[in-house]
């Protein structure tokens, strides 16, 4: 019997990989996909788009009740979000409303993207922010909990982020000095997460676990040779 996805989050980088990946494993009959505003998938068989208000979480509990899976790919950036306030509110309140509706709906597996550096003691807000977010959802006691802590994202995004893009441009010559401890930090595809979060989504494993970058980046180019 195929399962059921729900994907929050579809009109970033990750999400929308994410989506596509979802459909091209056919392992999933319904992707539901719930976003601000409309995706790229409107109208795609298998794919049901709901546009909702993220503030009123609570009121879409028929829409969790029934998915097997639920991937976040929320997130935003302190330029985007124009004060801390509105960015915790997409980067911390919103997943984690979304994480205990379906808790407390009885969702087995939870899956997440947070960020490189994620600590609730963290020098930067951004990486304090992210942590505490980690530390919560550790607390609800998912039967399976998936973290994965991406470093600087790259490949085609729905919006140009010039922030991101320059430090892509400037990153990417001196990627080759990244090795060792220190490869975690190199740029890594959305693609690979994207693969990456669906491919261990089918594994069933129990409990808590956290990927760094360079492990879902290794994992990505695997699973891409395989294909």
């Amino acid at each position: 019997m195929k399962k059921k996805a729900l994907v929050a989050g579809a009109t970033g980088l990750v999400g929308q990989e994410l989506v596509k990946e979802l459909l091209d494993s056919r392992v999933y009959d319904v992707i539901k996909v719930i976003s601000r505003r409309k995706t790229p998938f409107s109208g795609i068989q298998g794919v049901e788009e709901h546009i909702i208000d993220f503030e009123k979480l609570e009121k879409y509990g028929t829409l969790v009740a029934d998915v097997d899976d639920v991937f976040v790919c929320l997130g935003t950036t302190m330029k985007k979000a124009k004060s801390r306030k509105k960015f915790v509110k997409v980067d911390y309140v919103y997943p984690l409303k979304l994480a205990n509706l379906a808790k407390e709906i009885g969702v087995k597996q939870f899956l997440i993207v947070t960020a490189i550096g994620s600590d609730r003691d963290a020098t930067f807000f951004y990486s304090r922010v992210k942590g505490k977010l980690e530390e919560e959802l550790v607390t609800l006691d998912f039967p399976s909990l998936h973290i994965f802590r991406p470093s600087l994202l790259v490949g085609k995004r729905r919006d140009f982020r010039i922030g991101e893009k320059t430090a892509e441009w400037v990153g990417k010559p001196f990627s080759f000095l990244l090795i060792g401890p220190y490869e975690k930090y190199k740029p890594i595809k959305g693609k690979y997460v994207a693969m990456s979060m669906c491919a261990i989504a089918q594994e069933k494993s129990s409990g808590v676990h956290i990927y760094e970058s360079d492990k879902i980046r290794q994992l990505g180019k695997v699973l891409l040779q395989d294909n």
